[in-house]
């Protein structure tokens, strides 16, 4: 059963990295759309692509308000309720058991 709990407990963790990483993208996506980046530089396509599909989902839901794009905040949003609930879910789980 412990290797069950271990299971777990790394999965929680590895959820956990992968969405601080994402996070940091998101911010990182949302900073340099305050100055007029090279579409070309490797940096900004990959920042763009990587975040353009979950913005985009966003945005259809929520639309661009007088110029100010809110859905890398929501994004952020959602990211840190994921963080607090199931990462935190798994964890106690995996400590429960």
């Amino acid at each position: 059963m412990f290797i069950f709990n271990n299971f777990l407990s790394a999965v929680a963790y590895v959820i956990e990295l992968v969405l601080n990483i994402y996070m940091w993208i998101i911010i990182a996506r949302a900073l340099i759309s305050w100055v007029n980046p090279d579409p070309y530089n490797p940096i900004v396509n990959f920042l763009y692509r990587a975040t353009e599909p979950v913005l985009s989902r966003v945005r259809r839901i929520i639309p661009i308000m007088g110029g100010l794009d809110l859905s890398p905040l929501v994004v952020l949003l959602i990211i840190y309720f994921l963080r607090l609930f199931v990462v935190k879910s798994l964890i106690m789980m995996a400590n429960g058991m």
